[in-house]
């Protein structure tokens, strides 16, 4: 039917955004360990080096999980029939280039509408023109908006499902992570389902290997953020002076992405200048990884219910189907 842009008012997509990314980009430089917010690699560039490390053989997660959610389609199909849910609205956050839902939409024909929330404006309208094309019927939605913050919805009278594929919620620290779930809570409502898809802890090779490809393309989006910082921001970063290291960091059970300094130098952004030493860092992103048993007590402390969960062969990876608690009951906050 129709695609519709929803602008978040808050944080329009013009010069405020930019005063956003930059003051974020400042705080994070002037850290004794110094970051970068993972959510800024995703400019259009970024998001299509990301769809193409999920073409990437050593890249397990995106393969699973795909592999895995016809299974869970056909489940939750029979499942919503005996939940007697009636139709379903779907919000997917993070959409990105909604591949992951179409598995869902050809098999559970309840489905009516969808939201579709991502920062990249670009590259999630192409996302929903494409979608809206292959399921003709589906009223799709494109909201741009930070989706780690709670948004308000058109009520539909339908059954909410959110959906938070490709294991995204292991970019997030406890907190973090506790944070968006208890913002997923309000942005969907009592009673709503959210499923989800959680990386689980397994060898360390495959991890590696998933976070260093050999055709350097996690390397490249990596370095993304870089370039965006000098387009948008002013910056001087030299590329070649910054190589990608990723490693799996057992004490705190996640993959870490850092860009470390090949040398002593000095980078500007904007009218600030920043030190580097030799092998110094900034460090880009996490990965946490859980075991089910983990990530069901942490939904739990935000107030969501695990009713099913699916495991992929050799439990490479869980696909979880939570419950929204209606607020009234008891409290469980750690």
């Amino acid at each position: 039917m129709t695609t519709a842009l929803a602008t978040d008012k808050t944080k329009p997509a013009t010069a405020p955004q930019n005063q956003e990314f930059l003051a974020d980009v400042l705080s994070g430089l002037a850290l004794q360990q110094k970051q970068l917010a993972p959510k800024y690699f995703y400019d259009e560039r970024g998001s299509q080096l990301f769809d193409d490390i999920c073409a990437l053989d050593e890249y397990y997660p995106y393969h699973v999980e795909l592999d895995l959610l016809p299974k869970v389609a056909a489940e939750l199909s029979h499942f919503f029939h005996t939940e007697q849910a009636g139709d379903l609205s779907v919000v997917e956050f993070g959409a990105g280039s909604l591949r992951k839902i179409t598995p869902l939409l050809k098999r559970i024909n309840t489905v009516k509408n969808l939201t579709a929330i991502d920062i990249s404006q670009e590259h999630l309208l192409n996302s929903c023109a494409e979608l809206r094309h292959q399921f003709k019927h589906l009223d799709v939605t494109a909201k741009v908006h930070d989706f780690t913050q709670p948004l308000s919805l058109d009520k539909t009278g339908l059954t909410r499902m959110g959906f938070f594929p490709g294991s995204t919620i292991g970019n997030f620290d406890r907190i973090q992570a506790l944070d968006f779930l208890r913002s997923a809570g309000q942005t969907l409502g009592n009673g709503a389902y959210l499923l989800i898809g959680v990386d689980t802890k397994k060898p360390n090779d495959i991890l590696h290997h998933a976070y260093n490809d050999a055709q350097g393309v996690t390397a490249q989006f990596n370095k993304n953020i870089l370039t965006r910082i000098n387009r948008e921001l002013e910056g001087n970063f030299e590329l070649q002076h910054f190589a990608h290291h990723a490693f799996y960091n057992p004490d705190q059970g996640r993959i870490e992405m850092h860009l470390r300094s090949l040398r002593e130098q000095h980078v500007r952004v904007a009218d600030h200048e920043f030190y580097f030493a030799k092998n110094e860092s900034i460090h880009t992103e996490n990965s946490y990884k859980y075991h089910a048993a983990e990530f069901t007590d942490l939904a739990q402390k935000a107030h969501w219910y695990t009713r099913q969960v699916w495991m992929a062969p050799n439990d490479l990876f869980a696909i979880s189907l939570l419950q929204h608690q209606p607020s009234n009951a008891s409290n469980n906050d750690c």
